[in-house]
């Protein structure tokens, strides 16, 4: 079951290292009203709301800022219509794209993406043409620690997750979407150092590279993450060797 992963590697996603503090806050926002528009208020049956809201509180936003964000989401206050649009396309060396946006219009987000893929050799693609590559799961990252490796499965399997790999400094332990943050919740309880803790698009298997087009694909990689739109990126991306 358990094994050596690759994933600290090959993920993408948004994360609290961006420098331009108004460009996070505008990203978080846009991610508590989509998910208290889709799931309500409740922070507690809101396992999506419940991870938006805590990634606002670690990058130290305002309790009054969270609170407008989730009373648009549900309409309790006015506020712009967004949308969740997933994109999918092609990078460098054939690497498959899932581009996630959060978007008040989808004209101008689809060009933006458009030509940053095509900027470095990478091309949209129709609906399904890539996600079939990738299976939705659970996905919480813990600091690897002195523990015995047996008794850390223990655990894991009484939180219900479903398997659990390792490399030389993170457990990554894998769970049905619906259920990551109570394995979260459990994990910590049972005094675990929990990192991360989401909902991802894990590869079936990986596409290897040339270090030339890796170098290409990480330059795509940023100017999609900088894009205000875009919420969160997966792809198959390995380099050979």
């Amino acid at each position: 079951m358990a094994g050596h992963s690759k994933w600290a590697n090959i993920r993408h996603r948004k994360n609290a290292q961006d420098t331009k503090r108004g460009k996070i806050f505008t990203k978080i926002i846009k991610e508590i009203t989509v998910a208290s528009r889709i799931g309500g208020e409740d922070v507690d049956a809101n396992p999506r709301l419940r991870k938006a809201v805590s990634n606002a509180q670690s990058n130290n936003m305002p309790l009054e800022n969270i609170k407008r964000a989730i009373q648009k989401g549900t309409g309790e206050l006015d506020g712009v219509s967004y949308e969740e649009i997933t994109y999918e396309g092609y990078g460098p060396g054939g690497v498959a794209i899932l581009i996630d946006v959060i978007t008040d219009n989808r004209n101008r987000t689809v060009a933006d993406v458009r030509s940053i893929l095509t900027k470095y050799n990478g091309s949209m693609g129709e609906n399904g043409s890539v996600s079939w590559m990738f299976k939705r799961r659970g996905l919480i990252i813990l600091d690897r620690t002195d523990s015995d490796e047996k008794t850390f499965f223990n655990i894991v399997m009484d939180s219900g997750a479903d398997d659990f790999e390792v490399n030389e400094k993170n457990y990554f332990v894998f769970t049905d979407p619906g259920i990551v943050m109570d394995v979260r919740e459990f994990l910590v309880s049972e005094g675990c150092v929990v990192n991360s803790a989401a909902i991802e698009m894990i590869p079936n298997s990986y596409q290897k590279v040339s270090m030339e087009d890796g170098y290409e694909f990480q330059k795509l990689m940023y100017l999609l993450d900088d894009n205000a739109d875009v919420n969160r990126i997966y792809s198959n991306f390995d380099l050979e060797g």
